[in-house]
């Protein structure tokens, strides 16, 4: 409970977030040291990071207890293994129903809010047939695509995972209540937001990258152009999972974007029998990796970009690696004796308004991977460095050439 403790109160502290919060565990050891160490960190004008009292934090979690719900961290070893691989894993999850749910092989069914009779009848047959077929269905419980890929999988009793925005105490949409309590007698509704938090605009990306990170791949039954959906599928692509796309009329407005995914290489879909070949996930266990997996199966994890498989990736999460870490290679962000150049001050020299990736840093700098990564830990608690979706890193308030 100490554990839990600390780690949820780090990952609510602001500015602390998946990576950031990470980093500190990788150079502090635990949670715990992070929190103290967190005041004593220069914030070169910006405010120093809110950490949220002690009591509002244990409030939060009698209260999740109490709704029936359950919290995992990063550091347990019952952390979904395909959610721990993405560069940006939640912290902590707050959980209702059975966790084991989320170590299952799964695929990710998503699509349009405002679907049509054929999607939403495709959507339930698919996930009626992957289900039968004994994975687990996930999808973000929203209403039209969501909703029926989540039916589908219970009519045939099978598992399925509702990854939400808000509070596990907060449906949505509010005619999603009953839905929700019948997942989480049946499989799991999993979440990063506190108990109260009301889903808004802005959670809802934190929520996509939940379905792409716990799934071996993602289907997209129906999507507009620039839509939420689409995130979720290009983040699945960028975890390295395969993604799906089921055909539809050119006419239809609510198509273009599945239709723009099979242009780019998804892999068309009318039935499960399209999906299975590609996600074999029956197997010899695999240790590096933390779940079964046969040969045929492609590297769930090839194609992640460089930043998601650094030294700190691979080393901050691994049999309990963290205070190796830090004794092997102590953080310092003092000047190195030989040259006087601090690592702060050399990677801002490198660093401009175009991000580039953590690797890339350390290549071209004479620091460490320890003393690079705890250098940018400082940086984006100042404000000086922003750390974008992809991983890589850049100067703040800059118009980056990429999109976050």
């Amino acid at each position: 409970m100490n554990n839990l403790f600390a780690a949820l109160r780090l990952a609510r502290t602001e500015h602390v977030g998946p990576r950031t919060w990470q980093r500190l565990v990788a150079q502090y050891g635990t949670p715990a040291a992070a929190l103290d160490a967190l005041p004593g960190l220069p914030t070169r004008g910006r405010t120093r990071p809110a950490i949220p009292p002690a009591d509002s934090i244990q409030r939060e979690i009698d209260a999740t207890l109490a709704l029936g719900g359950q919290f995992l961290t990063l550091l347990d070893g019952n952390y979904p293994p395909l959610l721990r691989h993405i560069p940006d894993a939640p912290p902590v999850l707050s959980i209702l129903g059975n966790p084991a749910c989320l170590c299952q092989p799964g695929i990710g069914i998503v699509g349009a809010r405002n679907a049509s009779a054929q999607g939403l009848r495709l959507a339930e047959s698919l996930a009626t047939e992957l289900a039968d077929s004994g994975l687990t269905i996930i999808s973000g419980l929203a209403r039209g695509i969501d909703s029926a890929a989540h039916k589908g999988a219970l009519y045939k009793q099978g598992l399925t995972l509702a990854a939400i925005a808000g509070g596990l105490d907060c449906p949505y949409p509010p005619q999603n209540a009953a839905l929700q309590d019948q997942i989480a007698q049946m499989g799991a509704v999993v979440t990063e937001a506190p108990l109260g938090t009301a889903p808004q605009g802005r959670h809802f990306p934190r929520r996509n990258r939940l379905i792409a990170g716990l799934a071996l791949g993602c289907v997209v039954v129906e999507a507009a152009p620039h839509s939420g959906t689409l995130i979720t599928a290009r983040m699945a692509a960028d975890y390295g999972r395969e993604v799906f796309a089921v055909p539809g009329s050119p006419l239809d407005p609510r198509c273009r974007g599945s239709n723009d995914l099979l242009r780019k290489g998804a892999i068309l879909t009318e039935r499960a029998a399209d999906i299975l070949p590609h996600i074999a996930f029956t197997t010899p266990q695999n240790p590096a990796l933390g779940l079964s997996r046969t040969k045929s199966m492609p590297d769930l994890f090839a194609s992640l970009p460089p930043s998601a498989t650094t030294s700190e990736d691979e080393s901050i999460f691994k049999n309990n690696t963290q205070k190796q870490l830090v004794t092997d290679n102590p953080p310092t962000l003092s000047a190195d004796q030989n040259t006087h150049i601090s690592p702060a001050t050399q990677l801002l020299d490198l660093l401009s308004f175009t991000p580039v990736a953590v690797d890339d840093l350390i290549r071209r700098c004479q620091f460490s991977a320890s003393v690079v990564l705890a250098a940018l830990t400082q940086l984006e608690l100042s404000g000086q460095v922003t750390t974008y979706q992809d991983g890589r890193v850049g100067l703040t308030n800059g118009q980056a050439e990429t999109s976050r």
